[in-house]
């Protein structure tokens, strides 16, 4: 079995109001990750995202391809082992 890891991204540009949460889920649903994905004051969005190291960073790699809704200027990641257990992943 992979090495279980808790992906924690803040990413920061022109990613709110634009579907950016939703199309965040709709891919971390398509890998089998579990966590969310949050709109924070400042206009960055936190993504918090579980499962097998591989498809972390997979969906890592997609938010710094370019092609998420908005426009993302700068991904701060960190891989970490994984935490509690999170169910499902929501849009905070």
């Amino acid at each position: 079995m992979s090495e279980q890891v808790r992906l924690t991204a803040w990413v920061h540009g022109y990613v709110q109001g634009v579907g950016f949460r939703w199309w965040m889920r709709s891919r971390a649903l398509e890998l089998g990750l579990t966590g969310y994905a949050s709109n924070q004051p400042d206009g960055r969005v936190l993504v918090v995202a579980q499962g097998p190291r591989a498809d972390c960073e997979r969906l890592l790699e997609l938010l710094r391809s370019g092609s998420t809704p908005g426009s993302v200027d700068k991904v701060v990641a960190d891989l970490a082992e994984s935490g509690e257990p999170m169910s499902g992943f929501r849009e905070r």
